[in-house]
């Protein structure tokens, strides 16, 4: 009798099956047509192939999922396939019979599924990582609140391109916007319009993405529905005198007593760039106050260096660090962070006058004084710590030193704003609008092409330009002698 092939499936050897470029199978040397499914990402699914109709070379080949490593174990896993092919033996189609219930799921159920099995993200470089708690909170939160009141209750098979065209109407026209008590002191507030619909419209698309990996469905209709899904593009940013009122409306809430922790998230919102949370639930082992940098563990793009400007750092410094947390801004209640900016927030921008200003504007503030105040794009990102596939390239290299020293230039016009001092003038030196002859631009583009290249000419050509740039601030310094 011939060996069957494959190997024993247990624990040490599905916990020894790593990803691959493509999909792969490792099948079960004890029980023919059982074994797990490795996917791309890492995910591991144990699986049952049989033969449709009694079996014979020539009947349809069928895959069965069984379950995800880690909710079974292996041998809980091929418990439950000796029945599935218990049953095939029988005459029974098991495949055949669940995508038949598949398509009689409803979409209240097919997202009661995705909540369970789907909540991954879909694209870029953590594709196939569990969303982040926050985020899977909020997609779960427009689903149940925009698709189950509209189309929960209808199948998902029979869901078609016009059915989220009218969808996305109704969120936009407010049909599922609701304000009910929903607790002691807590409130349930929906809100339709334009945003919300093109925000659940994504989720949505993402649900059915779901769908079709899972073979429940054979088609995305959000994919040709005449919809739009993107958002408008936020082009508001702060000028350097609108900083400054800000500065000044946080400084009048300090001394009205407003929580200094409130206060503090907001100034480095302003000092740093980073986005909301980065800030409100920084941690005390993320920041490293010796090189001045902030090192995310969790930022929106998995872990990312900061660069920090000296304003930042001097701002850290004077927070006391609390027993017991470690958090730079822990809760006044509870083991969390602090999460009382809110209020503050809206006081802040009204006092200031900046009506629709939200923290995000700040992070928009910081790219647009750093591409005003001349620093390169690649500066500008690491202080933003963009993760753009398509910047990449540039980012790549960005040191720590340049970036810091670009992040503390940016950072000094904006402290200086928010503590109400007037930017200086600029030297007429200094001005960059003055034309320049093509020699000059000639020879700017064959520096700019030498500077790119590494090796030893390139550094000593930092070198030289370094040193002569230092030398000429020396001489414009030196005191004119006396005629």
């Amino acid at each position: 009798m011939a060996k069957r092939g494959g190997v024993l499936l247990t624990k040490r050897v599905v916990d020894a099956a790593g990803s691959k470029d493509k999909r792969y199978y490792v099948w079960d040397s004890a029980l023919s047509g059982f074994g797990v499914r490795i996917e791309t990402s890492g995910a591991k699914t144990f699986i049952v192939r049989y033969r449709a109709e009694g079996g014979g070379r020539s009947a349809a080949q069928r895959f069965v999922t069984v379950g995800r490593y880690g909710t079974l174990t292996p041998e809980q896993a091929r418990k439950q396939s000796k029945t599935i092919l218990g049953g095939v033996a029988k005459g029974e189609d098991p495949a055949d019979e669940r995508r038949a219930k598949r398509r009689e799921m409803k979409m209240s159920g097919l997202i009661d599924r995705y909540e369970a099995e789907g909540c991954v993200i879909q694209r870029g470089k953590r594709q196939g990582e569990p969303m982040k708690p926050l985020t899977k909170q909020f997609t779960l939160g427009r689903l149940r609140n925009h698709v189950v009141p509209l189309l929960g209750h209808k199948r998902v098979s029979e869901i078609n391109s016009g059915d989220i065209e009218r969808f996305v109407r109704d969120v936009t026209a407010g049909k599922t916007a609701r304000d009910e008590k929903v607790g002691p002191r807590k409130r349930l507030i929906v809100r339709g319009g334009e945003g919300a619909a093109r925000k659940v419209v994504r989720d949505l698309s993402a649900v059915f993405s779901f769908a079709g990996r899972s073979e429940i469905v054979s088609r995305n209709p959000c994919e040709t529905a005449a919809v739009r899904k993107t958002d408008n593009q936020k082009n508001r940013f702060l000028t350097l005198e609108e900083v400054t009122r800000l500065g000044a409306a946080l400084d009048e809430l300090e001394r009205e007593g407003v929580n200094p922790k409130a206060l503090n998230i907001a100034r480095l919102w302003a000092l740093t760039g980073c986005r909301r949370d980065e800030i409100a639930g920084l941690t005390w082992p993320e920041v490293n106050l010796e090189e001045g940098l902030l090192e995310l563990d969790h930022g929106k793009t998995g872990k990312s260096i900061r660069p920090v400007g000296a304003a930042a750092v001097a701002l850290l410094k004077s927070i006391d660090k609390q027993d017991g947390s470690d958090f730079v801004f822990p809760a006044e209640r509870g083991d969390g962070h602090f999460q009382g900016t809110k209020t503050m927030w809206s006081r802040a921008i009204k006092k200031a006058g900046l009506p629709g200003v939200t923290p995000h504007t700040l992070r928009h503030t910081m790219g647009s004084t750093a591409i005003s105040t001349g620093e390169a794009l690649a500066l500008t990102g690491a202080i933003l710590g963009h993760a753009n596939p398509r910047s990449t390239a540039i980012y790549a290299h960005v040191q720590n030193d340049p970036s810091r020293r670009a992040a503390n230039r940016v950072t000094k016009k904006i402290a200086a704003a928010l503590a109400g001092k007037r930017a200086p003038k600029p030297l007429k030196a200094e001005r960059a609008d003055r034309p320049r002859s093509d020699s000059d631009n000639e020879l700017i583009r064959a520096l700019a092409q030498r500077l790119a290249e590494d090796g030893p000419d390139a550094a000593r050509l930092r070198a030289a330009i370094t040193q002569t740039i230092a030398g000429g601030r020396r001489v414009r310094r030196r005191p004119a002698a006396a005629e």
